[in-house]
Order: structure tokens, then C-alpha cells, then sequence
């Protein structure tokens, strides 16, 4: 019997069918568990949640982007589509499409609703399954109820299911994630058991986060996981003034759980673990201005973004962030007194800084998980330096609840800022 050369008996790929493939990401069985694989490369996502600020993050030593909405990878920013800078700057995109939440009206038992989601998921993949920038599909973000507790919500994993394989019909080269709130047990065995044509589950955790993969593997997940967010602890999980004001962590406390959590996770993973996205990549008002948001609103970067650049690369960035070595100030005072304030800072490269103060009353629209709200009115602050490292400042004539807001620039775009929640009687 005569023997063909190997390289004969192989069918050719046409050049389309290659570009087609060109940055598509697999997955596959590793000596210590899984492993994704980019083109024939291993790959694992260091990547933040946002749409901003691109450039930083390809310099920060990231290689992938979160979206929440389809709408999202059309998005301009300084005159480009977010799928047209990502590509520039190397970066792959774990393209969101957004499931409805019952929180916000959407009905899981009526078919006409089902009916609408499913043509908008088939539609927006169709519409962008041809952008080599999108790495993975990542559907629905803690539809299941940031605050659930997952039991019940068969109806929703099962609908999962139904669009996870819309998804690969009509693209069946890419993987499917589905995203929940919290490694919750209950959250974890319902997609598992209801959702077989789900590739990978994202979790959404903060103070837990170094523990997600173990908390997943424990309950019986066995295929890959991305931790979708993480970042300081959350809002829910702090110690509150004694009139119930959530005390924010300060920018190095941020910054040194951003860096723990980015060096322990994928270790203490047992295997599962293929990557996480930071959060926030951007800027929004959630519990405070400055909780979540790695970025100022007027654009410059915060102490998480180096510590992540310094967990992604093994170094620090030139320029970095200047530091608040301490900053205190009284909890409690009288309307129209005078409050003393105490406060160091200092910059890592020894550029001159520029402080700013402001002061916002509490927030009181608070909203779950994540959804819009509204920002309290921030006022400038005049603010008497008493001697070194010593301020004092006016207190609203206004009873009730408050925050101190200190920033501090270097002019060289990079921060720092905090806050302290103060009370006037």
C-alpha cells in the first residue's frame, strides 16, 4: 500500500477560514486544570472592565477589555469605535450582551419577552461575529439578582441555556460565558446542571475574590472560570459610622487588595481559573464618586492602576501615582464650627502636587448591583492651613450627613483620592 506524505491527506484552509480563526480563543485540558489558547499560544485574560482609557491599559501590561452591552462595541471614544481602538491597541474584547434582570421588569415566564431577548441576542451576533477583536461572547451579568440567593432561578438558567446556544449557531468558533453575582452555591450548581453550552462562568466577587475558584470547585464547577470583577471591597462588606455611612477604603488599601487579589486568584484557583478583569476601568458614581472607579472623572489614573500594572508586569509604572500617607479628620461636629484636619501626602517621583477639596452630601440613591445613580452635588471647600500637615476647613450650616473628599494630582496624569464620612449636629 503506497503512503501519501501527512502534509497531502490534509485539507487546505482557505484564507478566509484563516482570518475567520485569527485571534479566536480555545480552550483545553492542562497538566493542572484548563488552560485558553489564542492563537496556538496560551492565553489568559488580564483584562479590566470598561471601555476607556485603552492605551493605559495595553501599556499596564492588560490584553483584554469587559463589556456589559452589545451597544458597547460600536461606542466612539475620541472619534473611534471601541472595537476599532481595542484592535489598535492589541487588546481582545469579552463582548457583553446584556439578559434581562426581573429587578428591572423583565418577566421569565412570558414568551413574548423571551421571544425579543432571543432575536436581539441572534441579531447582535450576527451583527459583530466578524470583528476579530472579540475574544469571547460573555452573556448576561447577574441576572440572577445581585442579592439572590439563587434558589429559584431555574427559569433563568434554563433561558441561559436557550441563548448560549443561539449564540453558537449562529457563531460557533467562539465560547459562551455567562456571568454571575458571588460564588453562591445554589448560583453555581443551577448553571452548571441547567447550562451544558456554557463554556465558562464569570464571577463577580470583591472581598472574596482571592477564593472564587476554590468556592466554584467545591460545589462541582469543572470547567474554566474568569473572575469578571473584582476590586476593593464592596460597599456591602465595610464597617459604617454609627449613622450607617459605608467607610470607604483608602487609595493604598485599594490599591493593595486590587494587587492580592490579581497575585492569588488564578493559584488558589485549583486550576480554573483563566484570567480576571478589574473593575472599574473608568469612572462612575457608586455609593460614593470615587469607590469603584480606577480613573478620576477627569480622566487621571488612580493607585489601582499601577498596582495592576506592577501584578501584570513585575514593575511599576514611570510615572506614578501620588501617595496620601494618612488623612483624618473629626466624625463628629457642629454646624458652622471649624473642623481640624490632618492630612500627608507625597509622590513617588517627587513631583510637586496639587490638592483639591471638596466636600458631598451622603448619597442617598442607592441602587443594586451596579445600576445607575444619581451623584450628590460635590461643593469646593476653602480650606486654612493651621502648620504642617494641618488644615481646617468650615462645616456646612446644615445638619445631617456628609463626606470629605481629598484629591491630590500631579499634574502628570495620575491621583489619588479619598474621602471620610463626617456627620454635622
Amino acid at each position: 500500500m503506497r503512503i501519501l506524505p501527512l502534509i497531502l491527506c490534509l485539507p487546505l484552509l482557505a484564507p478566509s477560514a484563516i482570518a475567520e480563526t485569527a485571534g479566536r480563543i480555545t480552550m483545553r485540558r492542562a497538566i493542572a486544570g484548563w488552560e485558553l489558547v489564542k492563537d496556538g499560544k496560551p492565553f489568559v485574560f488580564r483584562g479590566a472592565g470598561g471601555q476607556g482609557h485603552l492605551d493605559v491599559l495595553a501599556a499596564a501590561g492588560g490584553n483584554s477589555i469587559r463589556t456589559w452591552g452589545i451597544d458597547a462595541l460600536g461606542a466612539k471614544s475620541g472619534g473611534k469605535a471601541l472595537v476599532d481602538e481595542a484592535r489598535e491597541c492589541g487588546l481582545t474584547i469579552a463582548a457583553g450582551i446584556w439578559v434581562g434582570h426581573e429587578r428591572h421588569g423583565f418577566d421569565y415566564s412570558d414568551p413574548a419577552q423571551l421571544e425579543k431577548q432571543r432575536q436581539q441576542v441572534r441579531a447582535a451576533v450576527a451583527k459583530w461575529k466578524s470583528e476579530p477583536a472579540i475574544g469571547i461572547w460573555g452573556l448576561g451579568n447577574e441576572m440572577e439578582g445581585p442579592a439572590a440567593d439563587g434558589k429559584g432561578s431555574e427559569r433563568i438558567w434554563k433561558e441561559i441555556e436557550v441563548l448560549a446556544k443561539i449564540i453558537k449557531e449562529e457563531d460557533p468558533g467562539r465560547l459562551v460565558m455567562t456571568v454571575i453575582a458571588g460564588a453562591n452555591p445554589n448560583k453555581v450548581k443551577g448553571v452548571k446542571e441547567h447550562c451544558p453550552s456554557v463554556d465558562i462562568l464569570g464571577v463577580n466577587a470583591y472581598a472574596s475574590a482571592p477564593g472564587v475558584g476554590k468556592a466554584v470547585k467545591s460545589v462541582g464547577w469543572d470547567k474554566p472560570l474568569l473572575l469578571t470583577e473584582f476590586g476593593p471591597q464592596g460597599h456591602w462588606e465595610v464597617p459604617k459610622t454609627p449613622w450607617g455611612a459605608p467607610v470607604e477604603p483608602t487609595s493604598r488599601e485599594k490599591a493593595a487588595k486590587y494587587f492580592t487579589t490579581q497575585q492569588t486568584v488564578i493559584e488558589e484557583s485549583e486550576g480554573l481559573c483563566v484570567g480576571s478583569f478589574a473593575f472599574l476601568w473608568g469612572q462612575k458614581q457608586e455609593c460614593t464618586a470615587t469607590w469603584y472607579g480606577m480613573f478620576l472623572k477627569s480622566g487621571e489614573k488612580l493607585p489601582p492602576v499601577d498596582a495592576m500594572a506592577r501584578a501584570w508586569t513585575g514593575e511599576w509604572p514611570v510615572n506614578r501615582c501620588p501617595r496620601v500617607e494618612s488623612f483624618s479628620a473629626p466624625a463628629v461636629v457642629k454646624a458652622g464650627e471649624a473642623a481640624a484636619v490632618k492630612m500627608e501626602v507625597g509622590d513617588p517621583n517627587g513631583d510637586p502636587v496639587k490638592i483639591e477639596w471638596k466636600i458631598a452630601a451622603e448619597s442617598t440613591d442607592r441602587k443594586e448591583g451596579g445600576d445607575a445613580e444619581a451623584a450628590p452635588e460635590e461643593k469646593a471647600v476653602a480650606m486654612k492651613e493651621k502648620g504642617a500637615n494641618e488644615w481646617e476647613f468650615k462645616v456646612p450650616a446644615k445638619a445631617g450627613a456628609y463626606r470629605l473628599f481629598l484629591i491630590v494630582r500631579d499634574g502628570k496624569g495620575a491621583a489619588s483620592a479619598e474621602n471620610i464620612p463626617f456627620k454635622v449636629e
